[in-house]
């Protein structure tokens, strides 16, 4: 697969990769002990440990949500002055998380727990690809497992009455934002992402796979079930393939 070219020896890159990639895995290890303590103190603590953790949490999400911003103002001032944007965009991810969990945890608290239980394992993997493969592979490996995300989703929710038509038209936008992702990608339109001479079958299968995917996801549980399994199934065999072939 094409690499882009920046001036940088093999050993650099990968160096560069690889404190990259431990940030971010740093992070998200506190993050795992973060949500521990949230459900262990609000989600199953006694009352006095839930009110207490209920004003917390608040206050973590003001906080996040001020340190997003400053991280935003952050990424503007260094980029016109041509500087490493890691520490940036890192404030704008701690902040993010801190606003989006304690929203959803003071709102839908074991929901929410939950949700985040799984998405943030997923983020880390995430930040790992996207710190060692070429943007073609990590855009394809970012799209199917968002889809498992969503099949997940569908196969928690579905059956509940209550949320039913919500999950199936979340379900029905997202197989229409991917189908916009092929159209981006063979208009071209994804340049700032994808390098010029990135492959597109690779987004295309992603697409096509992820939206297939979340359609069984829609039959039943069942079905549901077995297709995250094959898609987990691609995902591995995926990044193991490019990953003997850095190598």
């Amino acid at each position: 697969m094409a690499k882009n070219p920046n001036g940088k020896s093999t050993p650099e890159k990968r160096s560069e990769s690889l404190n990259g990639a431990m940030i971010f895995f740093l992070i998200g290890c506190v993050a795992e002990a973060y949500l521990f303590m949230v459900r262990r103190y609000y989600v199953n603590g006694t009352i006095e440990q839930v009110l207490a953790w209920d004003e917390y949490l608040k206050y973590f999400a003001l906080a996040g949500a001020a340190l997003l911003a400053a991280g935003a103002v952050w990424v503007f001032l260094w980029k016109k002055q041509g500087k490493k944007l890691t520490g940036p965009w890192c404030a704008m991810g701690v902040g993010a998380f801190l606003a989006l969990s304690g929203l959803l945890m003071r709102h839908y608290v074991e929901t929410g727990a939950a949700f985040l239980s799984v998405i943030l394992p997923v983020v880390m993997v995430l930040a790992l690809l996207w710190s060692f493969y070429d943007r073609e592979c990590s855009v394809s490996l970012s799209l199917m497992s968002l889809s498992l995300v969503v099949m997940w989703a569908c196969r928690r929710k579905l059956p509940d009455v209550n949320t039913r038509t919500l999950v199936i038209i979340g379900a029905v936008v997202y197989v229409a934002l991917l189908a916009g992702v092929a159209w981006l990608v063979k208009k071209e339109k994804l340049t700032p992402v994808l390098s010029a001479d990135a492959d597109p079958l690779l987004i295309y299968a992603a697409c096509g796979l992820s939206a297939l995917g979340v359609l069984c996801a829609l039959v039943n549980t069942t079905v549901a079930y077995y297709a995250m399994w094959c898609l987990a199934v691609v995902i591995f065999a995926m990044a193991v393939y490019y990953t003997v072939k850095m190598l």
